[in-house]
């Protein structure tokens, strides 16, 4: 993906919206974007426009979504949904082999060719195409590439839509990943809904984006709408709805392994993984091997995985975290911290999925800042 730099923006309007998914689905690309299904705003292949959540807003809580109706038509302006994007690129079930025995015995296995769909992401929020990056790090980087990843990653086109609107799950900011795109994209948008009209401030990142945008109906960028549309995403910065605290969060979980605050939120968390399941960045994986009756097709299938599950570290002592506690530490101290240490970031991109489709409620923000409440009690809170 080439950067064009300061690349000039334009205006488009909902028929250019329109013609931006006619023209990207007659490139041959699979369109996958929000939509209204099943109480929620989720990520569907869209064969036009149309079925964008035109209209529709989301009320979001510590384990609490509701759609609602808005006052405007505006398309983009709700919140991260239930899923992420990594619903597309990192499947939760793809199958690796398969193999067949012969009447004569014989063995035949087949390895899973990889798959040949090339997708265009339209309303991708800067927190997750930054956790499209983070994954990029993980599944593409280092000795042990998925290549199933990196067929379906490899040219995909990438639509952003600015945030203008958080939820009041979102700490976008407290992980310097929104709510402004800062590159990475191959066009993005941002939505200006005011006197003027309903339209869109969007500018090209690459030369695949600056073909698309080509291929338009657009007029020139005017003052008014590039100001609305910077004016509604500094906004948005300053409507965050949840934050982290502002220390080294990195030192403050590798500090503080012992806290009394993980028994407190240990006596909440029901270990089900829901937070793993919505997380954008989570990426572990387990093989689950199948046959049928007859014992003559196997097949393998790489499936997602928790580090929730007792069995996740099982080795033939049992497992090697058996607590809730030691889990939940896991999976916070490694999302803030020991990612670090991988990965070269934080795991966490403050979309607030983990906070609003956690069954009985808890929010990471909280626990992060009751153990920095704890360390700077005892006085070795981090700076």
């Amino acid at each position: 993906m080439a950067d064009t730099g300061g690349a000039v923006g334009a205006v488009i309007d909902r028929d250019g919206l329109s013609a931006l998914v006619r023209v990207l689905r007659e490139g041959g690309r699979t369109v996958v974007g929000p939509t209204v299904r099943d109480g929620a705003i989720v990520l569907d292949e869209l064969e036009s426009a149309d079925q964008l959540p035109y209209g529709w807003g989301v009320e979001l809580e510590a384990g609490y979504y509701r759609l609602r109706r808005r006052t405007d038509r505006a398309a983009f302006a709700h919140s991260a949904g239930p899923q992420s994007w990594k619903t597309f690129l990192q499947p939760q079930r793809v199958r690796q082999w398969s193999a067949e025995r012969g009447t004569d015995g014989t063995l035949t296995a087949r390895e899973e060719p990889p798959p040949t769909v090339s997708y265009a992401f339209l309303g991708v929020r800067p927190c997750d195409l930054r956790a499209i990056t983070i994954q990029d790090r993980v599944l593409t980087g280092g000795r042990y590439a998925d290549t199933d990843y990196r067929a379906r990653r490899t040219g995909a086109f990438l639509v952003v839509a600015e945030c203008t609107e958080p939820g009041a799950t979102c700490f976008c900011v407290s992980m310097g990943t929104g709510p402004a795109a800062d590159g990475g994209y191959d066009l993005a948008l941002t939505e200006v809904l005011d006197d003027a009209g309903h339209r869109f401030w969007i500018r090209a990142g690459s030369e695949d984006g600056a073909r698309v945008l080509a291929a338009l109906p657009r007029r020139p960028e005017d003052a008014a709408t590039t100001g609305a549309a910077r004016d509604a995403v500094a906004g948005a910065a300053e409507r965050m709805g949840r934050t982290m605290p502002p220390v080294d969060l990195r030192a403050l979980l590798q500090g503080n392994p012992e806290a009394a605050r993980w028994d407190e939120v240990a006596a909440r968390c029901l270990t089900c993984g829901n937070c793993t399941m919505a997380c954008p960045t989570c990426f572990c994986t387990s093989a689950e091997d199948v046959t049928d009756l007859t014992g003559g097709h196997a097949e393998r299938w790489r499936v997602w995985e928790s580090c929730y599950d007792l069995e996740f570290t099982h080795l033939p002592g049992g497992p090697v975290r058996a607590s809730g506690r030691s889990r939940y530490r896991q999976w916070l101290t490694h999302k803030l911290s020991t990612w670090y240490d991988q990965f070269g970031s934080s795991g966490c991109v403050g979309c607030g999925r983990c906070i609003v489709w956690c069954p009985v409620g808890i929010d990471l923000t909280e626990e992060a800042w009751a153990i920095h409440r704890e360390a700077e009690a005892a006085g070795g809170a981090p700076q």
